[in-house]
């Protein structure tokens, strides 16, 4: 049985879920409004079986539908432009989720997006990061949660060439994972398919591969 705060993420950020087989291009403010790092997400898609919602502003849904109802090969090629982003790039991720984190030990330390010698990526968000730093001081390793709704919180990890191979990856996912259970929210976890590195650190973590696809259109 799905959980019940993933299926309340899902319907909220995409607009309707679940559907039944096929693909279902529905409509949702959501997408003509900036998402969690103040920039849009014009398209999202998520499908589970033989199920495929795909959430675009409501002015691109015939657009898109009439896309859709062509080849499968042509649907994320002409994307961008079928949601008035031409230029933009198409992701393609494995979608992951946990209810039960690996019981990994903590390493991490919450601090502010804007605490001194973090990198350019964890500065987009707006709340506290979870980083590790060397003896130094020096940023080893750190987690931002992408809060898109009320229950979704999907998390980005990343690590300095140094703290590479040293597990420090999975154990932040996993700590961050058991904070935004305690907090309500469904932790979930998106990498490329061709991305071995960060399968690796999902497995790790307790985010099973469960077959579930996420693509969109939005800025790298």
């Amino acid at each position: 049985m799905l959980d019940r705060r993933l299926h309340l993420h899902l319907a909220t950020w995409l607009g309707q879920w679940p559907a039944g087989p096929g693909l279902h291009v529905v409509g949702t403010h959501r997408r003509a409004r900036p998402a969690w790092d103040g920039r849009l997400r014009p398209a999202i898609a998520v499908t589970a079986g033989a199920s495929t919602v795909l959430s675009v502003p409501p002015d691109r849904v015939a657009v898109v539908r009439d896309l859709a109802r062509g080849p499968a090969r042509r649907l994320l090629p002409g994307l961008p432009a079928a949601v008035g982003h031409a230029g933009w790039a198409v992701h393609d991720d494995v979608f992951r989720w946990s209810v039960a984190p690996a019981p990994l030990s903590e390493v991490g330390e919450w601090t502010a997006p804007t605490a001194p010698g973090l990198p350019s990526w964890l500065r987009l968000f707006d709340r506290p990061v979870l980083v590790v730093r060397d003896d130094r001081g020096r940023f080893l390793a750190g987690v931002g949660v992408k809060r898109h709704d009320a229950y979704g919180r999907e998390l980005a990890v990343g690590t300095a060439p140094a703290a590479r191979n040293r597990g420090l990856a999975r154990r932040l996912v996993a700590q961050a994972a058991r904070r935004v259970l305690d907090e309500g929210g469904i932790p979930t976890y998106l990498h490329d398919r061709r991305n071995a590195a960060s399968a690796r650190v999902a497995e790790a973590a307790g985010f099973p591969d469960r077959g579930w696809r996420s693509y969109g259109v939005y800025p790298s």
